[in-house]
């Protein structure tokens, strides 16, 4: 989660914000380059009373100016569509979870087991014991196998909403009607917060997301104990 006066992502719970994490330091850098640059550029032209005619009308000038651009935006397109094909990828996922917007909380529906299915409210701030996080704490949490590939089925039921994780690297809209996917992969056990990230009515902040990576066995017995609660 994250914590008071972070300025950067939070630490990264799966393969995919390990690359976005990278990708975000490789387009910073490139950045710091070019504005370092521009900035050495002005200082240096409002500096000084010289002129040059080859400078204000150089062809070699204008080669540079249009090709080094082009090149700094290669560098930074490859990796991003690298990202973006791995974010798209779903090879045969261990799991699939339903997750359902409403205003305002979230329901889960595991496909892969006929009756496990329940409704995600948000802990009220008086009912919070010592350790739980104020509005991002739910009543239930989303149970997830470490390391395993779990697909995600997002759609809503009234209103846009959007599911998201920010440590597991996931952002998906949660359209009436429609049903979009995403892929999630935790590498370390442990509890990961998120909100609903689409301005969906006057509770919009009150609907949190809680998924909780426990090693498999851990996850079977929930699954059974689950199946004979319900």
């Amino acid at each position: 989660m994250a914590y008071t006066t972070q300025l950067g992502f939070q630490d990264a719970a799966s393969p995919l914000m390990e690359e976005l994490l990278h990708f975000h330091d490789h387009a910073l850098m490139i950045v710091y380059l070019i504005s370092t640059m521009v900035f050495y550029i002005i200082i240096t032209t409002v500096s000084t009373t010289l002129t040059d005619i080859l400078i204000l009308d150089s062809q070699d000038l204008e080669i540079v100016w249009t090709v080094l651009p082009a090149l700094i935006l290669i560098l930074i397109a490859l990796p991003s569509l690298r990202i973006l094909y791995l974010m798209d990828e779903i090879d045969n996922p261990h799991l699939t979870v339903k997750a359902i917007g409403h205003q305002w909380y979230w329901s889960y529906e595991y496909t892969d087991y006929e009756d496990i299915a329940f409704d995600s409210y948000m802990v009220p701030t008086q009912d919070l014991t010592p350790g739980q996080f104020r509005l991002l704490e739910a009543d239930h949490r989303m149970i997830v196998p470490l390391e395993s590939p779990v697909r995600v089925l997002v759609s809503a039921e009234d209103v846009l909403h959007s599911w998201a994780v920010p440590a597991l690297g996931v952002k998906v809209d949660a359209v009436p009607g429609r049903l979009n996917q995403a892929t999630l992969m935790t590498n370390r056990p442990g509890v990961f917060y998120g909100q609903c990230s689409e301005i969906c009515g006057a509770n919009h902040s009150f609907m949190p997301i809680v998924i909780e990576s426990v090693p498999l066995e851990h996850f079977e017995n929930w699954t059974s104990l689950a199946i004979q609660d319900l």
